[in-house]
């Protein structure tokens, strides 16, 4: 689940020239697996309200009681136009204040917030509630993605004593952003030596995939979790350290999200819907 303001996915965002980005607000969610759904539902300015401890999109919320995050959904799927309703509790072990600028200039920071979680996850489908670890993390920016990266991909492997967060980005001017982070369920953030890079294969829109793995091992594939033509979401595993690890990967293609007619392709699974209002 993500939540955005300043949506950098949206098509509608991008077309607007990302003038105003509370204007263009949602919350994503998938929902991966056998039947699973999809929201990415782009609205108005008048559909978002923020506090210190809560952020509301339309009929969802996210709010902060001091030691949980509480979500509460309520979208609507596309293209099934499927209703979306439960609740997502997440509790961090321990809240970092970790910032790793993504490029030099601070004009994309990344804030590692509580990368060791409990989750309880609680949808009113059958089979989508669960319990088990989570992530929590937040993007800032104030450029386009597109327009500052060619390619990043980022990954999240537990180890035997915390997590190892890979996070690495390609970006316009040649350079290159590579991030190796151990966290420990106590809070406690050390860079450490990363493995070397290893191909995890192309995907099948041919998006090249690639991972940190220990020499003499190669990383695969468990399950994608959404595949797109510039983006894919998968359980990778991937061996670190002589450990064996199963965790969550992503990656980006800039170029390919750049493209003109990516858009339009993009439109037919964000809607855009700018008159949703809370009630007076």
């Amino acid at each position: 689940m993500i939540t955005f303001i300043g949506s950098v996915f949206s098509p509608w965002y991008g077309w607007s020239g990302r003038a105003d980005p509370e204007d263009n607000v949602c919350i994503n969610v998938l929902l991966s697996g056998p039947g699973g759904r999809w929201t990415m539902t782009d609205r108005g300015r008048g559909a978002l309200r923020q506090t210190e401890e809560t952020i509301r999109i339309g009929p969802s919320g996210l709010r902060w009681d001091g030691e949980t995050l509480v979500i509460d959904l309520d979208e609507v799927s596309t293209p099934h136009g499927q209703r979306i309703r439960g609740r997502i509790t997440l509790t961090p072990r321990a809240v970092t204040e970790v910032e790793v600028p993504l490029k030099s200039d601070g004009t994309h920071v990344w804030r590692p917030l509580a990368p060791a979680s409990d989750i309880v996850v609680e949808i009113d489908r059958p089979g989508w509630s669960w319990e088990g670890h989570g992530y929590l993390d937040s993007n800032f920016g104030t450029a386009a993605l597109e327009a500052d990266f060619a390619y990043w991909h980022w990954g999240r492997f537990p180890v035997p004593d915390g997590r190892v967060i890979f996070y690495e980005a390609e970006l316009r001017d040649g350079s290159e952003t590579r991030v190796a982070l151990h966290f420990r369920d106590d809070g406690t953030v050390t860079p450490v030596d990363a493995p070397p890079l290893a191909s995890l294969g192309r995907s099948s829109w041919l998006l090249r995939r690639e991972t940190r793995c220990d020499a003499g091992h190669r990383p695969r594939v468990i399950r994608a979790m959404i595949s797109a033509p510039f983006y894919e979401r998968s359980v990778v595993e991937t061996v670190i350290d002589g450990h064996r690890s199963t965790g969550v990967w992503e990656a980006l293609d800039c170029d390919r999200f750049a493209a003109w007619w990516m858009k339009p392709l993009l439109a037919l699974r964000v809607p855009r819907r700018p008159g949703w209002r809370f009630p007076d």
